[in-house]
């Protein structure tokens, strides 16, 4: 496995990983999805030995104080590879005096417990809310 930095023309292998995951928001929200890629300053992408894109991380940094992950998606034949740790772990070495943020599901929250995060209360609400 290896992993590379995202390029513009990696979108559509990650719209499909979107796809078989069921994020259908992102997925017919298309070029909302492609323009938050492009306006990201974190983005990676990890490669089989085959050269298929299999995991994805997306997120936003100030370099110093805080790194958030907006989104990590592994696709499920490569689940429980240790690959979502891997990007993690890459993202952090990069910054390493960052703490990184993220939200998660009610089914992903123990998967970050288990990578040793920790919860954290915080809001949300989009412009329509």
């Amino acid at each position: 496995m290896k992993i590379r930095a995202y390029v513009a023309s990696d979108f559509e292998h990650i719209q499909q990983l979107n796809h078989e995951e069921g994020w259908t928001q992102l997925v017919e929200r298309g070029e909302l999805t492609r323009e938050a890629w492009r306006q990201s300053n974190v983005t990676y992408v990890m490669e089989s030995d085959k050269g298929e894109i299999v995991a994805y991380l997306r997120g936003l940094t100030d370099t110093a104080v805080t790194l958030f992950v907006c989104k990590l998606l592994v696709a499920p034949a490569y689940q429980k590879c240790g690959l979502g740790e891997q990007l993690l772990q890459h993202i952090h070495e990069r910054y390493p005096t960052t703490r990184i943020e993220l939200l998660a599901s009610q089914t992903s929250h123990t998967y970050y417990e288990k990578l040793r995060f920790r919860p954290f209360y915080g809001f949300r609400k989009t412009i329509h809310e």
